[in-house]
């Protein structure tokens, strides 16, 4: 349940907590600006903060040796980035990008896992967060080996939306390409159809999401489960 409390955020996590849980933790919070293409965490290199975003979406990207890469989760406000390192592995286990700008909360990893080994609230939020999180990477698993190229940046689309505070989102095709683990013909292509159904304009780095009910019916099933768990996740933790 969330709690009146003085700390300005809208990251669900933080909101759920008490307002003697906000007065012990906010101490530990830095809020930071958090712009396109900020590293938060590198694969397999040490975690040494934890980030509450606000209004900013993260990409946690799983890559190959040679330099592939596709998206295997998002985050928005509903969680944090870095929880692994909550989970007695301070390692990212993979890289983690902002997305889309905005702001949110950093904090010192050794301050959070203290506070995550009182076994408290914020133990059970991270706890439900985890679980919300692992759904949507299996889920997006399976998407990326089943579903057309359409299907998923629709789906994509509108998973960003769900974190975004605008239906204008700052996203290029090239990144967009990256995240999907597609090429770039591929994800032209696949806007370029979305587009000529009237479902989203893209200009000059922006896809602008123009009729969501449309893009919902053009996404795979994988949205709807995955917006289920979301769902889900917010109203126990809410």
């Amino acid at each position: 349940m969330s709690h009146t409390n003085k700390l300005n955020t809208e990251n669900f996590i933080l909101r759920s907590l008490s307002p003697a849980d906000i007065e012990r933790v906010e101490s530990y919070l830095v809020r930071v600006d958090l712009p396109h293409g900020l590293t938060l965490n590198e694969t397999q290199e040490p975690i040494e903060h934890l980030y509450f975003p606000n209004d900013a979406v993260i990409s946690v990207v799983s890559g190959t040796e040679s330099g592939q890469s596709a998206e295997a989760g998002l985050v928005g406000r509903e969680g944090l980035a870095g929880v692994e390192a909550l989970l007695n592995g301070p390692i990212a286990l993979h890289r983690q990008i902002i997305q889309l700008p905005g702001d949110g909360y950093r904090a010192e990893l050794e301050a959070m896992r203290a506070e995550f080994a009182i076994g408290g609230a914020f133990h059970a939020a991270i706890l439900l967060f985890t679980r919300s999180l692992l759904a949507q990477m299996s889920q997006t698993a399976l998407c990326n080996r089943m579903h057309i190229a359409e299907q998923r940046l629709a789906k994509w689309l509108l998973m960003c939306r769900d974190r975004a505070s605008s239906d204008v989102l700052g996203i290029t095709q090239e990144f967009a390409a990256m995240m999907l683990g597609s090429n770039r013909v591929t994800l032209t292509q696949a806007a370029g159809q979305l587009q000529e159904h009237g479902l989203i304009e893209y200009r000059r780095g922006n896809i602008t999401i123009v009729d969501r009910k449309g893009l919902e019916k053009q996404a795979c099933e994988c949205y709807s489960r995955i917006k289920e768990e979301y769902e889900r996740y917010q109203t126990k933790l809410l």
